[in-house]
Formats: C-alpha cells, sequence, structure tokens
C-alpha cells in the first residue's frame, strides 16, 4: 500500500484509522519542522514507536529520574556501562537492580504513547507509510490497536480546551484542601479477573466526565505536596500529561485541591468562584450536547427537513457539525448492539444485521455521513465503533 501526502490533506487520525481497518504491517514515518516520529505497525496494531528528534527531557532515562524511580547517579553508572557493553540501557537498570523489568517496559509504554498523542496536535507535517516486514522486540511495548488510539486521541482533543481552562500554567502549585473519599468497590470490579479480553478498553471511572474520584485523581492526589508544580506531577504520576491535568481539574472542581499563585498563596476568591462555577458547568456540558444532538436526531426524523437517505454529509457545511451530530448518533447505534446482544447472545458481526432485525434503518448507519460507520467485532461482547474516514 502507497501512502504518503501532507497532514493537511489527510490528518493522522485518517490515516491510523486506515492502517488499522486493512491491518497493515509495515512502518510509517512523520514529519514537520521540529520534530521526526516513526510508527512500527504489525497486523494493523502498533508495536513500536521512536522519535528521531526526541528532546533530552522525554528520553527515557531522563524520564526514570524525573519520575523519581531511579537517581541521577544510577542514570549516570547505566549509561557509563551501556557504553562500555552495548547493551540497552533498560537491560542494564534492570540487571544492575535499580529497576524491575516490569516498570521499565510501562514507562516505555508511556513514552510510547505520549508520543503518538502529541501526534494529534499537528496541524501541518508530512507522512509516509510503507509496508515491510517488522521484526520482533523484546523490548517493545505491548501493542497497541489503532482504533483504541483513535479513540482515545479523539477523546482528548475534545477535552484539552476545556481542561486548559484552569490548567493554563506548567508552574502552577496546588495545596491540599480535603481528604478523598475512599475508593468505592464496585461489583464489575470483583469480577476483573475474568475480563482480560478487555483490559485495553477498561477505563478509570472519571473518564469521559468532569465531575468523578477515579483511579487518576487518587494518584494525582497522592502526589500533590509543597513545590510541586504541573511539570513534576506529570513526571511522577506516570500517567501522562493529558490524564494528570484532566485529574487535576477534578480535584480542583471537587474542592480537594486548589492551585496556588506565584507567590504560594490561593488565588483570588472571586476568581476560584467565578472558575468554580464554570468547572461545576463543564459536567454537564457533554450531557447536554449530547442531548441537543439527540433532539437535533428526532426533529431531523420527525419534521423531514433533511433527508437522511440523500447524501447526509451535503447537509452540514462545517465538518465538526457532523462530528457533533455523529456523537449522539454512536450513542444510538451501540444501543441497538446492546439490544442485539441481549436477544441473540453476542453483537453482529456485521452493523448490517441490525437493519435485518429491524433496529435501525439503512441510512442511520451513516447518518450523517456519506459512508458507513466503521464497525468491527473483537469477542461477543466486544466491538469498535468509529466515524468513517472523511
Amino acid at each position: 500500500m502507497a501512502l504518503q501526502g501532507t497532514l493537511k490533506d489527510f490528518g493522522i487520525a485518517d490515516i491510523l484509522q486506515l492502517i488499522g481497518q486493512q491491518q497493515k504491517t509495515g512502518q510509517l514515518y512523520l514529519a514537520n519542522k521540529e520534530q521526526e516520529v516513526n510508527i512500527f505497525f504489525k497486523d494493523g496494531n502498533i508495536v513500536r514507536v521512536e522519535s528521531v528528534t526526541r528532546k533530552k527531557k522525554d528520553l527515557i532515562g531522563n524520564m526514570l529520574v524525573q519520575a523519581e524511580l531511579i537517581s541521577e547517579a544510577q542514570l549516570d553508572e547505566a549509561l557509563e556501562t551501556q557504553r562500555r557493553t552495548l547493551k540497552r540501557l533498560g537491560d542494564v537498570l534492570v540487571s544492575s537492580g535499580a529497576l524491575t523489568a516490569d516498570r521499565f517496559k510501562k514507562m516505555m509504554q508511556l513514552q510510547a504513547t505520549e508520543t503518538i498523542y502529541r501526534l494529534f496536535s499537528w496541524d501541518n507535517g508530512t507522512y509516509e507509510f510503507k509496508a515491510e516486514p517488522i521484526e520482533s522486540d523484546t523490548e517493545a511495548i505491548t501493542p497497541l490497536r489503532a482504533e483504541s488510539v483513535l479513540m482515545e486521541g479523539f477523546r482528548m482533543v475534545d477535552e484539552w480546551p476545556v481542561i486548559r481552562r484552569k490548567i493554563n500554567r506548567l508552574d502552577m502549585t496546588f495545596e491540599i484542601l480535603k481528604p478523598l473519599p475512599p475508593p468505592v468497590v464496585k461489583e464489575e470490579d470483583l469480577d476483573a479477573a475474568f475480563d482480560d479480553a478487555f483490559a485495553e478498553k477498561k477505563k478509570d471511572e472519571n473518564k469521559g466526565e468532569f465531575k468523578s474520584v477515579g483511579d487518576s485523581e487518587r494518584a494525582v492526589y497522592e502526589k500533590i505536596s509543597p513545590g510541586r508544580d504541573v511539570r513534576k506531577l506529570i513526571d511522577v504520576s506516570l500517567l501522562g500529561e493529558f490524564e494528570t491535568c484532566k485529574a487535576l481539574l477534578n480535584l480542583i472542581n471537587l474542592e480537594y485541591a486548589r492551585p496556588l499563585s506565584a507567590d504560594g498563596r490561593p488565588a483570588s476568591t472571586e476568581r476560584n468562584s467565578v472558575l468554580r462555577t464554570v468547572g461545576r458547568s463543564v459536567g454537564n456540558v457533554g450531557v447536554s450536547m449530547a442531548t441537543l444532538a439527540a433532539i437535533l436526531f428526532v426533529a431531523v426524523q420527525l419534521s423531514g427537513v433533511i433527508s437522511l437517505a440523500s447524501s447526509p454529509a451535503s447537509s452540514f457545511a462545517d465538518p465538526a457539525g457532523q462530528r457533533f451530530i455523529s456523537r449522539a448518533q454512536i450513542k444510538r447505534i451501540e444501543a441497538a448492539l446492546e439490544v442485539f446482544r441481549l436477544e441473540k447472545g453476542e453483537v453482529p458481526e456485521k452493523l448490517d444485521a441490525l437493519v435485518q432485525v429491524g433496529l435501525l434503518k439503512p441510512e442511520e448507519l451513516r447518518y450523517p455521513w456519506r459512508e458507513q460507520y466503521y464497525y468491527k467485532r473483537l469477542a461477543a461482547r466486544e466491538f469498535v465503533l468509529l466515524p468513517p474516514l472523511q
């Protein structure tokens, strides 16, 4: 498959979705004025990520020091051993007892995912995919499904603007206001051992909203201490930039922590009051958007103003409008899939089955797009549902 061009013509999301759908094996090279990134795929899954121009702070050794997993002295000693023996840094650190193999692999995984998700902020650059065999690597990351990366990337793009209203500086520091409530043990958590197939899709209870205390909030809360700013909390929480900042926002909105001004004092009461009002409203934004989209969808069907059967994509001048409506339609399709599963015991192989049993109309499998939604069954109860390539 010959695939090359500019990111203005074909975005990173489209590229990942295409490679994932076609389950390709090979190397994707991306470059802009400042960075060069290589992503290696095997059967449509991401198995390795390399940044040719990675900044010093993003090198795995420095990440380990910043995360306080090893000391500067241990890193210097390991680098010296690496130069003498030509062994890989991870092997040196593990053999010396400075770090466990599992912890090092998790840091490699974090480094890879952070590199990938930053690509979603690129608005220009070039890409080239070469289909070729990819050698296995004993130090490689746990393979990432392209569809999972896409869903996470879209979520980040949607939620970052809300987060940055409050977490807008890396030098912000915080203070604890009150203890967190004890964690709630859910019934499904007791059956986690039987749900290994869902491990990659499992999410904290806080994901997708801005009003809950989940595992991410607890991890960040425990790391808050005098003098630790956002930059340091990102390093030591081991969650990545997005999850750390979102957890901080939730802790502020729920009044478990508050930001401090440059002189170490609490931020202005008046300003906090305004921001708190905004923060409390944020939790309802997603619900309001989905509700409005659903109302629009029903109104469209009842009024007949827009014909779903006639090139729906042409009804929207702005692709953002299509994505907005599409979120509600995806929920509708997911609900139909759940009804199908309850009746048949498993989700269908193809979306067309929902039409055959009368749960949806043919045009609803593509509204508001020209093409049908991308659907892939992974297991009896597990599937991936995404908007079509546009």
